[in-house]
């Protein structure tokens, strides 16, 4: 299997790390579209050959295009690479906002995934939430849910606004839990505790408490009982929190998350 990437900046690296670490795909078998080949730091083992500035007609070769360049980049480059492009092709999209009717409009290709990828992807425990066109048979998903398993996990949905949904949960979530996490560390050195002593305190809190999760069958309202007793200091901790409206504030600010993915979109 031969893959072009267009774009090799964060999400390029990452496919291209992901896929010669897990075997998936041949140092070999990768190509990218850049800016500057001459400026690439090809740390990867990619022969230096396979970077390319300038699309040429070897772009009908690929089994897959990954196309990761920014949204705003994309009209340009559409109208460079459609010339080169087949109907057999795979074009799989980490592009935020850019719809499968945008791609195929300006691609002239059917057969087109599109995919929501988070920041954890660069360490292989990334969440990827992905649809496609009618074009992409079941087989074909499979081959590209394997290729982005490969940073992480993932979910198909069909219905395309879950993607935009999928932008305003997992894509941004990251951020949402650093702040709880950055105002936990504050609060932690407000009690005494030094910088890093605060720092190790929180982050093993959040790990610890993500894998205690993932090792059972229990909700997250059961753990919460759990933790939580009667007239105990969790419960003073819980009530404020219910007191300043944290959860609906929690879910405001998604769904304003989602309202902006959606307005990006249009």
């Amino acid at each position: 299997m031969k893959v072009m990437i267009m774009g090799f900046g964060n999400m390029g690296k990452t496919y291209t790390n992901s896929f010669i670490s897990s075997r998936f795909i041949k140092a070999n078998d990768i190509h990218a579209l850049v800016r500057d080949a001459n400026t690439i730091l090809n740390d990867y083992g990619i022969p230096k050959n396979n970077f390319v500035s300038v699309p040429t007609n070897e772009i009908n070769q690929f089994d897959i295009i990954i196309l990761a360049v920014k949204p705003q980049d994309f009209d340009a480059l559409a109208i460079g690479i459609k010339p080169f492009l087949n109907q057999n092709q795979m074009i799989l999209s980490v592009m935020a906002g850019v719809t499968l009717a945008s791609i195929e409009k300006k691609l002239g290709c059917a057969k087109i995934v599109r995919s929501m990828p988070n920041i954890p992807t660069q360490i292989g425990k990334g969440m990827t939430v992905f649809t496609a066109t009618s074009a992409v048979d079941r087989k074909e998903l499979f081959i590209i849910q394997n290729l982005i398993n490969t940073t992480g996990k993932s979910i198909y949905v069909e219905n395309e606004k879950l993607i935009d949904a999928a932008t305003a949960i997992s894509g941004s979530g990251p951020a949402y839990v650093f702040y709880f996490m950055n105002s936990m560390i504050k609060a932690a050195s407000e009690l005494g505790f030094s910088q890093s002593e605060a720092e190790l305190l929180v982050n093993q809190t959040f790990m610890g408490s993500v894998d205690l999760q993932n090792s059972s069958a229990l909700s997250n309202q059961e753990w919460i009982k759990k933790v939580a007793s009667k007239g105990d200091t969790t419960e003073q901790a819980l009530k404020v929190f219910e007191e300043n409206l944290v959860e609906g504030a929690i879910i405001k600010a998604v769904k304003a998350a989602n309202n902006r993915a959606l307005e990006l979109g249009s």
